[in-house]
């Protein structure tokens, strides 16, 4: 309830700030995102993983240019993303030619859909006469997990993963950090960014509230729930955004003011004085 209530008041506070007047929204951008990326989980105690290949994200972002222009932009993305794991559940074994035991594992897949609020802070600076931004990127992310699937490798086994309250997390946190570039072209910016999505909170319940899967189908591949299960996320992007304010944002021109120095003036008031100096 806690997570609703956050991302509740993030979407408000969005579509506050896109409601302000004229000169606010000069400082504004709105645009979309999507490209493909992995993902994968960091089980404790640790597991044999391999990564996900070819998941997907896409989304919209906004952000709000501010002064002075170390501080960078703010704002806020809403994107869906593919997120899941592939797990070692089980393994053969062979003898090399040196007598080293040899595994090869097979994997259970899941894969999961997530709806994800990044909230960003973007540092930047500008090149080619303000037509290239660089820019890195630090989030705090919310994100709602639903839907999905499974499979097993050696197994005639697959289908729609089955959510339980008592198993599952559905609501989930964590950090994101990454870097990209964006081309300007009057209003309009195009560009690539890439982000990695560092999990904190588990997706599954750990073997204090949910122990085995003695009452589970085929979807719960787990002797016993791991203790720690945060999932992450790698994403390469291509960007698209509008700027509200064609002329430019104002800190392009912004230049701090310079403080004036006074110079000290030496007088002699007197003969006195003159004589004290000989």
């Amino acid at each position: 309830m806690r997570y609703k209530t956050i991302i509740l008041s993030a979407i408000v506070a969005l579509t506050l700030s896109l409601s302000l007047g004229q000169s606010a929204q000069a400082q504004h951008t709105l645009g979309a995102f999507g490209g493909a990326g992995t993902a994968t989980a960091r089980f404790f105690p640790k597991q044999e993983m391999k990564m996900i290949m070819g998941t997907t994200n896409f989304g919209f972002s906004w952000r709000y240019y501010s002064l002075p222009r170390f501080v960078g932009a703010v704002g806020a993305d809403l994107e869906f993303m593919q997120r899941g794991f592939s797990y070692g559940y089980a393994y053969s074994t062979s003898l090399d030619e040196k007598g080293k035991e040899q595994r090869e594992y097979y994997y259970y897949t899941r894969r999961l859909n997530s709806i994800m609020l990044p909230l960003v802070w973007q540092p930047h600076f500008y090149l080619a006469k303000n037509h290239l931004r660089l820019y890195l990127e630090a989030a705090l992310t919310f994100s709602y997990n639903f839907g999905g699937d499974y499979e097993y490798d050696d197994l005639d086994d697959s289908g729609k993963y089955d959510w339980r309250l008592e198993r599952d997390n559905r609501w989930n946190y964590g950090l994101a950090g990454g870097g990209g570039f964006a081309l300007l072209f009057g209003s309009y910016e195009v560009g690539l960014r890439a982000r990695y999505y560092f999990g904190y909170a588990d997706l599954l319940r750990n073997r204090n509230k949910y122990y085995d899967n003695a009452t589970d189908g085929p979807e719960n591949p787990f002797s016993y729930t791991p203790l720690k299960s945060p999932i992450d996320n790698i994403t390469l992007n291509l960007t698209f955004a509008y700027r509200f304010n064609k002329d430019g944002f104002d800190e392009w021109f912004y230049k701090p003011k310079r403080r004036n120095r006074q110079k000290r003036d030496f007088k002699f008031s007197n003969e006195g004085d003159i004589g004290a100096m000989r």
